[in-house]
């Protein structure tokens, strides 16, 4: 029997994204379950196992039929192994997702971190399709990111490689990150960033109307609507995230020469607001010819795009 079926779980910190899909990438079914994070998080994959075997059964696929599970986990991945080094969201360390996963469903399981899956999703079907070297950055809680060179993933020797929220932009006093350092910039380009620099902006700009939002209410889309407003505190802010997040992308780009760089994540909701400062900086820092042979795109899966991409690891393997 043709193995046509690949099973996708993309973990995330509040809930698990699940789908069934087909070897073309159509998605057959599509949900979300509870991510249990008790117990440091021991009963994520038996959860993972139940929801996926319930979908086999409602959906009347032979399991004959799977050719395997992938999935995207929050954190430092052996894509090897499928062994998660360190998820903090999750409350897993040295954890052996992949091999307990196998395990339960009896298929074989491939990981990788969640932002390379959303980097193969779009270079399978979505914003990045067929490009061979891409860089592709996540917006959201945090700043993800994954780099795809010579049509390949990259993983580095221990899992470690584009993690671009942790690159260096504020070498001396910058904020704390999660992961132990500072002036990260996941401190100022995520969705939690630009609400801290626009609680610094608002403190010398008097006159902004963000200071009408109460503080714990505060979010990244109403600095960026504040921004189009006209708002100076909202508008330093945007100004100061696009360039130096223009600058690491530039800078990155320099390493891989980048036909498409995809911008995904919630904070991308902002678009061209967003996007064009972006490609301003990215054309200020990066190298004319480099700049000359990169396009710009918002990713276009969405919420799919860690699923399909957790689909494409298992055609990949296949």
């Amino acid at each position: 029997m043709e193995k046509n079926i690949f099973l996708a779980a993309d973990i995330g910190g509040t809930t698990v994204k699940l789908a069934v899909i087909k070897d073309n990438g159509e998605i057959v079914k599509k949900w979300e379950i509870n991510t249990d994070r008790e117990n440091g998080g021991e009963r994520i994959p038996e959860d993972i196992h139940h929801a996926l075997e319930a979908s086999l059964e409602e959906l009347h696929i032979d399991k004959k039929q799977v050719a395997g599970i992938g999935a995207g986990a929050p954190g430092f991945v052996d894509p090897n192994s499928g062994f998660i080094h360190e998820a903090v969201n999750i409350g897993w360390k040295d954890y052996d997702f992949g091999a307990i996963l196998s395990e339960l469903t009896g298929f074989p399981v491939w990981v990788d971190n969640d932002a390379n899956l959303a980097a193969l999703g779009e270079k399978w079907l979505g914003a990045g399709e067929g490009a061979q070297e891409l860089i592709a950055v996540t917006l959201g809680t945090g700043v993800g990111g994954g780099i795809i060179a010579n049509g390949e993933i990259l993983n580095g020797v221990n899992g470690t490689a584009g993690e671009i929220g942790h690159i260096t932009v504020v070498p001396e006093g910058g904020a704390p990150c999660n992961c132990g350092k500072t002036g990260c910039l996941e401190t100022l380009a995520s969705a939690t960033g630009i609400v801290r620099l626009a609680k610094e902006s608002i403190e010398t700009t008097p006159a902004s109307i963000l200071r009408n939002i109460p503080s714990d209410q505060l979010t990244a889309k109403d600095v960026f609507e504040a921004a189009q407003q006209g708002d100076e505190a909202a508008e330093t802010v945007i100004n100061k995230v696009t360039d130096l997040l223009g600058m690491t992308i530039a800078n990155l780009a320099i390493a891989i020469n980048p036909e498409k760089i995809v911008i995904g994540g919630g904070v991308s909701q902002a678009g061209s607001q967003l996007l064009d400062p972006l490609k301003s900086a990215y054309k200020k820092y990066a190298l004319r010819r480099t700049f000359e042979a990169t396009s710009f795109d918002l990713a276009k899966l969405g919420n799919d795009a860690g699923v399909i991409g957790a689909a494409f690891l298992v055609k990949a393997n296949q």
